[in-house]
């Protein structure tokens, strides 16, 4: 292995180290690369990564391809019909550290709206796989770890009730990777979906649906500082470990990774950064079954409402929120 260092300028300083390796996918140059911008840090809170995309304006740094916010260069698919996901200005935010973006996805809570499948739906809620390329290597066995970001702000006003859910990443065997949430129990083994939740006074958490072992187990109901088991439903993983306060009327900047683990080991992880800062940090995870050779992570399960499923979960008041700056990395 040979290290080859290298700088580049594009809109800011960049420090570029080129790795040379034989590539089980390809005999190729694999670039490994951090944008040192506070944005970029947030965005891809990881010391090195192969490729990457994303929406964001404000930092482009090689091998991250910039995309345009929108449905067709993210890749998007099972958009909900029924919940629109407008592209808008979004309104001014109380600090403009980093630099806000200039367009984002719009979710409307209407009062009473609850999740998805409910009389008075609300947020919006699909699937996105990133970049034409990035999408192509998703694909592809050698890929082991991905991390999927975006920034997040909720209206001034904003109103938590008892929950809610946020976009995280979702992956598995197949088709089978999708629907892998709201109480699904067959082939629970073949898809697992991480995704971030918000609670009662802006707590946050993992909300986990992965291979019901007795490992993982373990492992996700020791996650300080509170982590509740429901087999029926997903884990509830390191609630507390940081508050979504900061979000309303600002930016927040939300990553989430995950590293498959080997069949038939017990080496998989899931790491969760708040603004940059690591909040949940879980090693020793059976993310894929031992029957989970073409599993793989697809992409972000890019979806948003309130709930739980009862009345009491309700959105109490008409309220928005906006999301951009979607960004994704193969780490390895």
């Amino acid at each position: 292995m040979q290290l080859q260092r290298t700088f580049a300028l594009l809109l800011l300083p960049l420090f570029v180290v080129c790795l040379v390796t034989k590539d089980k996918r390809a005999d190729t140059h694999i670039e490994r690369a951090v944008a040192p911008s506070v944005l970029g840090t947030q965005l891809i809170p990881v010391a090195s990564f192969e490729y990457g995309f994303t929406t964001a304006t404000s930092f482009l740094t090689s091998p991250l391809t910039n995309i345009s916010l929108s449905d067709s260069a993210l890749g998007v698919t099972r958009a909900q019909s029924n919940l629109p996901r407008p592209i808008v200005t979004p309104p001014s935010a109380s600090s403009s550290s980093p630099p806000p973006p200039k367009s984002a996805y719009q979710a409307t809570y209407p009062e009473g709206s609850i999740n998805p499948g409910s009389d008075t739906p609300g947020g919006f809620g699909f699937y996105l796989s990133g970049e034409k390329s990035f999408t192509t290597r998703l694909a592809q066995s050698g890929t082991k770890e991905v991390l999927m970001s975006y920034r997040l702000m909720f209206q001034k006003g904003w109103e938590w009730q008892k929950g809610g859910k946020l976009p995280g990443v979702f992956g598995g065997e197949g088709d089978l990777a999708f629907g892998c949430s709201g109480g699904r129990q067959q082939g629970r083994c073949q898809c697992f979906n991480i995704r971030v939740m918000w609670r009662a006074n802006g707590e946050g958490e993992i909300y986990t649906y992965l291979p019901l072992t007795d490992g993982n187990d373990a492992v996700l109901t020791s996650i300080p500082p509170r982590s509740i088991r429901n087999t029926d439903y997903g884990y509830s993983v390191g609630r507390g470990s940081f508050n979504l306060s900061s979000a309303v009327g600002k930016w927040v900047t939300i990553a989430v990774r995950v590293r498959l683990n080997s069949i038939g080991k017990k080496d998989g992880e899931m790491q969760l950064w708040v603004d940059g800062t690591s909040a949940i940090n879980a090693k020793g995870l059976v993310i894929r079954g031992n029957n989970g050779a073409t599993s793989r992570v697809k992409g972000s399960h890019f979806q948003t409402f309130f709930g739980g499923c009862s009345e009491d979960w309700a959105s109490p008041q008409d309220q928005k929120a906006w999301f951009s700056d979607i960004s994704g990395v193969i780490v390895e």
